[in-house]
């Protein structure tokens, strides 16, 4: 797998790439923090708690935590996917260059924190993100990410963790892969499948990480969002298993054109909550929304899996907009945005001066201890 560690990047384009990554990264975020509270619940019975308009603003967190803005596992692994994709950086200096095994150990990284009681248990080669104390919070972890990172196998797609399962939740942690901009596409899909079969080991829960990572790619690098679901449906088209993806996003290019966008069309194109429908919501809300909090709105009024819909939507705007586009009094509420924005511009930094932080010229110390090698 290749990437354009030694481009020049100018000035404006590493801004605007920096505010893709904070936009990819907070739009996962609120999309989850808003949508988290419907999990299990009705469309009629999200009505009756919020109206007849459904959910329009941040509401106290999934489980009963008593605050507004609280996030689950979905943004939780996706800070831990970004971690994974800077420490595969920086230990490729040492020529140990092997992307998903440096997720698997991040994901690994996530998984303790479920269990350990706190930052205290961790070693100095876990890093900086680990001893984050907001992080140990047990936000209603998916059985399959569990049981897929509870020992130190790594999955394959050629011998997948949890060979069955189609659930959203490898796909809701996958934006970062699609800011990996100076990747061709089809790396950015293939790297998106190994580190999801880690968990998710049916193939429309694979491939429907690889797409929506593909089309997060293309959104990073300023192309439209039909132009990255586009890419998607030509690189799926040669994948094994993949015909139910290419289905749901054909469907939700199709509903645009289909009248004013309506909970019941988001309820259909959600179908049974797996992967692929939760993809297609994505993907049509985040065409149709008027602007990011409409889109966001629109995806997690419905009675499916609210909480990875709104999270998928929101990486997906993020992208496309940057971070100013998000809704400011939703992210003065976000739980861990001071954490995730020191993430983001790590990311962006790695990414785009990488060399001057570790390479032949020297290392910095600092960098080092924040990402080791280790």
């Amino acid at each position: 797998m290749g990437a354009t560690a030694g481009a020049v990047w100018g000035r404006a384009e590493q801004q605007d790439f920096r505010s893709r990554v904070r936009g990819t990264l907070l739009g996962t975020a609120v999309g989850d923090a808003l949508g988290a509270p419907l999990d299990g619940l009705s469309l009629d019975e999200i009505r009756e708690v919020h109206g007849p308009l459904g959910l329009v603003d941040l509401a106290l967190g999934h489980g009963g935590h008593d605050r507004r803005g609280a996030v689950t596992q979905l943004t939780q692994l996706t800070l831990f996917s970004l971690d994974g994709l800077i420490r595969a950086q920086v230990r490729r200096d040492t020529g140990a260059w092997h992307p998903p095994t440096d997720l698997h150990r991040a994901y690994l990284r996530w998984a303790a924190t479920q269990h350990d009681w706190g930052p205290d248990e961790r070693r100095k080669e876990d890093g900086w993100l680990a001893r984050e104390e907001w992080l140990y919070a047990r936000r209603s972890p998916a059985r399959a990410c569990l049981l897929g990172l509870a020992d130190a196998t790594m999955g394959t797609p050629d011998a997948p963790k949890n060979p069955g399962e189609t659930g959203p939740e490898a796909a809701a942690r996958s934006a970062p892969f699609g800011l990996l901009v100076g990747w061709e596409p089809q790396l950015v899909l293939q790297l998106a499948v190994e580190c999801a079969a880690q968990t998710h080991g049916h193939p429309t829960a694979y491939l429907a990480a690889g797409a929506y990572a593909v089309v997060v790619h293309a959104l990073a690098r300023g192309e439209s969002l039909d132009a990255g679901v586009q890419r998607a449906l030509q690189l799926l088209s040669a994948r094994p298993g993949q015909q139910p993806v290419a289905d749901a996003l054909q469907h939700a290019l199709g509903a645009v054109r289909q009248g004013m966008p309506t909970p019941a069309r988001v309820e259909e194109l959600a179908g049974d909550g797996s992967a692929e429908g939760l993809l297609a919501v994505a993907v049509y809300c985040a065409l149709v929304g008027e602007d990011v909090r409409h889109g966001l709105c629109l995806a997690v009024n419905h009675g499916g899996p609210s909480g990875a819909a709104g999270a998928l939507t929101g990486g997906l705007l993020g992208a496309l907009h940057g971070e100013t586009a998000l809704p400011p009094a939703w992210l003065a509420e976000l739980e861990g945005r001071p954490t995730m924005l020191v993430l983001a511009d790590d990311f962006a930094m790695e990414m785009t001066q990488g060399p001057a932080l570790h390479g032949p010229g020297g290392s910095s110390p600092g960098w080092l201890a924040r990402y080791p090698r280790a």
